[in-house]
Parts: C-alpha cells; sequence; structure tokens
C-alpha cells in the first residue's frame, strides 16, 4: 500500500519546502490563449525544443506553449521554487531531484493522463522505485532513456575476429587478448569525476541488489556488505586502461576512443554525439556490462534521462496534457531520439541509433535496471570518492566512508523510511 502524501524533512531538500504554497501558473494569457511554460533540464536538447515550441504554437489557437532550456536548470528550478514561481510543467531526469520533488508535493498527480498507457512498463516501474518512499500517484511522463554499458570499435572487433562478452570472465579473457595484440583494451577519462561513475553504474546493476539505497534505509542491509564486489571488479578494470587514466578527462577519452587509440570505452549512448563529432566515420555498436557469472544474469544499465511533470500548481492541467500529446507524438519523439540518440520510453516502432543494436533486445525485453547513482544525494560527491577509491585502492576504507557518509546526508531520509515501515511495512 502507497502512502497518502509524506513530507520529507531532510537537509537536501530545505529549498524546495520553503515554497510549498504556490501561485498560478498555466493562466489566460493575452488572446485569450492559455499559457504553458515548460522548463527543462537538457541544454543540448534546446534546438529541438525550440522547434517544438514554433510548432506548437503554429498549430495550436487556444494554447501558447512556452520552453526554456537554461543552462544549471536544477538550480533555477528551486531558485523559482523558493519564490513561488512554478512553470506549469518540468522536464527532468529519474533521479534524486525527482524524488525529492514528489516528497515535497511539488509535482501533481497525473495519474489520469491517457497517454501514460503507452509508456513501457519498466520505466513507470523505474520512476516508482525513485520514490523516498510509496507515494500514491503518478507523477512524471518518462519520455526517453539513456543506456550505459560499453561501446565497441566494430571494425577493430571485425579485424580481430573478437567476440562480444557475455560474462566477467569472458570479458576479462577479451582484455588479455586485445592488450596481447599490442592495442589498448579501454579508455577511461577519469580526470573528470563523473565519468567513473559509469563504469559503476553498469556493474551495479548486476551486482547489487536495484533496491539497495532502499533497503539500506531500511536497516536491512550496508553498503559494505553489497558493494563488496562490485569494488573489487571495478579495481580489475584498471589495468586494462591507459596507464594513467586520471590524466585524461572525457573529451580526451572521446577523441581517443574516435581515433581507435582503444577498443572499448565503458560509457553511456549519450557519449556517441561527441565521439562521432570527432569521428564521423567510426564504426561504434555497443553491449552491455557482463560483470556477472552468466550471460543470464545479465541486464542493462538504463534510466530515464528526460520525463515530463506537471506541476501541483498548475491552473490548466487539460492544456498541460495537450503539450505532452504533441511531445510524445511518434514523429516528434523520433526527432528527439535522432538528435539525442536517445532510447524511447514510449512503445511503439521507433528508429534507434545503430549504435544501441547490441542492447536492442534488452530494450525490447524490458531487461533493464536503473542506475544506482540516482538515488545518491549530491551532498555525498560519489563521483569524487570513486575518484579517490581507484586512485589509492583501498576497498575497506571506501566502503566504510560510503556508509558513515549515507548516515550522514541521509538521516532524515532514513527516519522517514523507517517511520513509514513501522506503520506500512506489514501491508
Amino acid at each position: 500500500m502507497k502512502r497518502k502524501r509524506i513530507k520529507c524533512l531532510g537537509m537536501s531538500l530545505c529549498c524546495v519546502l520553503a515554497a510549498l504554497t504556490v501561485q498560478g501558473c498555466g493562466d489566460a494569457g493575452s488572446g485569450g490563449r492559455t499559457e504553458i511554460e515548460i522548463v527543462q533540464y537538457k541544454p543540448e536538447a534546446a534546438n529541438y525544443f525550440k522547434l517544438v515550441e514554433e510548432e506548437f504554437n503554429a498549430t495550436h489557437d487556444d494554447i501558447h506553449l512556452t520552453i526554456s532550456s537554461p543552462n544549471d536548470a536544477m538550480t533555477i528550478l528551486k531558485t523559482r521554487f523558493i519564490r513561488e514561481d512554478y512553470p506549469d510543467i518540468i522536464g527532468i531526469g529519474g533521479d534524486i531531484n525527482y524524488s525529492y520533488f514528489v516528497d515535497a508535493e511539488i509535482l501533481a498527480d497525473i495519474s489520469e493522463y491517457i497517454g501514460l498507457r503507452d509508456v513501457k512498463q519498466g520505466y513507470l516501474d523505474i520512476a516508482e522505485a525513485l520514490e523516498l518512499v510509496p507515494t500514491e500517484g503518478t507523477y512524471i511522463v518518462p519520455y526517453v532513456a539513456n543506456a550505459a554499458g560499453i561501446l565497441y570499435n566494430k571494425e577493430m572487433f571485425a579485424q580481430h575476429g573478437w567476440e562480444v562478452p557475455e560474462t566477467w570472465e569472458e570479458l576479462k579473457a577479451l582484455c588479455e587478448e586485445i592488450q596481447a595484440e599490442g592495442i589498448l583494451p579501454f579508455y577511461f577519462g577519469f580526470k573528470d569525476t563523473w565519468t567513473c561513475l559509469a563504469p559503476w553504474n553498469a556493474m551495479a546493476v548486476e551486482l547489487a541488489p536495484a533496491d539497495t539505497a532502499r533497503q539500506v534505509n531500511k536497516g536491512q542491509t550496508t553498503f559494505t556488505g553489497e558493494y563488496r564486489e562490485l569494488s573489487e571488479k571495478y579495481l580489475q578494470l584498471l589495468p586494462y586502461g591507459p596507464e594513467d587514466p586520471f590524466a585524461y578527462g572525457y573529451n580526451d577519452a572521446c577523441t581517443a576512443f574516435a581515433r581507435g587509440e582503444s577498443a572499448m570505452y565503458p560509457i553511456g549512448s549519450y557519449a556517441a554525439p561527441q565521439i562521432l563529432s570527432v569521428n564521423p566515420d567510426l564504426q561504434m555498436d555497443s553491449f552491455v556490462m557482463p560483470a556477472c557469472d552468466t550471460a543470464e544474469g545479465r541486464t542493462l544499465n538504463s534510466g530515464i534521462d528526460l520525463g515530463f511533470c506537471v506541476t501541483a500548481d498548475c491552473k490548466n492541467k487539460e492544456a498541460a496534457y495537450e503539450v505532452l500529446d504533441f511531445l510524445l507524438a511518434d514523429e516528434n519523439l523520433q526527432k528527439y531520439i535522432d538528435a539525442q540518440n536517445a532510447v524511447p520510453c514510449k512503445e511503439g516502432e521507433f528508429t534507434l541509433s545503430p549504435i544501441l543494436d547490441g542492447m536492442t533486445s534488452f530494450i525490447e525485453e524490458g531487461n533493464m535496471t536503473d542506475y544506482q547513482d540516482h538515488y545518491y544525494p549530491s551532498e555525498m560527491a560519489v563521483d569524487a570518492q570513486l575518484q579517490t577509491f581507484l586512485i589509492k585502492g583501498d576497498i575497506d576504507t571506501f566502503l566504510a566512508k560510503f556508509d558513515s557518509d549515507w548516515q550522514r546526508y541521509n538521516r532524515d531520509i532514513i527516519r522517514l523510511v523507517q517511520e513509514y515501515e513501522k506503520t506500512h511495512g506489514n501491508e
């Protein structure tokens, strides 16, 4: 049984909890047209959303749509929430910020929105799992996802007769074979701390329970217990990369892989545009990170990269739903997929980028698991912790700090979860 809207009092939410009484959006503008405003957090997709805005306004006489795609949109949104200046719709990712906004009652329950019927159940389940504690209702329309695993040079693999690995031992054997031929198996960009999360997340979906964070909050397990094998295997990847993986950033790694300086690159599909900008002729594909011991144990690391939420203050939900219908129209969604190498969260016949060919079966089967870092509070700076761990190689110290920092930065959420469990745990 889901709870009835309980507010979280965690320090991470202080900026949004200051503003739960909201003012009018979606009001009738000049000429009697209903004004709908979207603020979305992906500036790299600004051109797409500018086109959407223009096409929507050219085909609708009763609604005027404004879409902004600012840099650092999350900071701007939180500032606007404090000022009680709410857009009608926000476009955000399925991460801890979404969890906070649901718990702070900033988002509207859109369970009645018909467009949800076309969204893949796997992504609706991912969205529900992000709730700090079970909450009645649906608060996001998953739009597109990304996928993380290993990108590889198809031409290089074909030339050498290398096979795509399906287990951890096969991956290590492949790396040994590649090294024996004088080729670098992996390139890393660990100078930029956020890139340390890519292999971590891709392995974690197979080596740790999907609900690890929630189980820790309930007091039923620890990260030390759940993340040890993951940590051990992560360290085992390092010898297959450059001599100093911390000397190169994300752009360096993308450039090196594009130029054929490594056979593989453990990163998400979001890196494809950067890589292809260096070498448009690169023949590139991807496969699921085989971190487990059996081929059957594999799952795709995929989460909601962009979803749309109607704010609780929106005065005209029907107009907001009409905008969502336009965004979800197959032809418009396909344009976004083409521009961003994205994975649609909607059921249907869409053409995906060829770089996702090796992951297509997982996408079609719904065999996917969300990123573990979508549950991590930003205050923990897990990306920096991972970089330090990879440099020092001290598993015990890393895991002990992970557990202690989790208790420090999540104490209000932990209290909330455990109070909920006392009341609803047996339901």
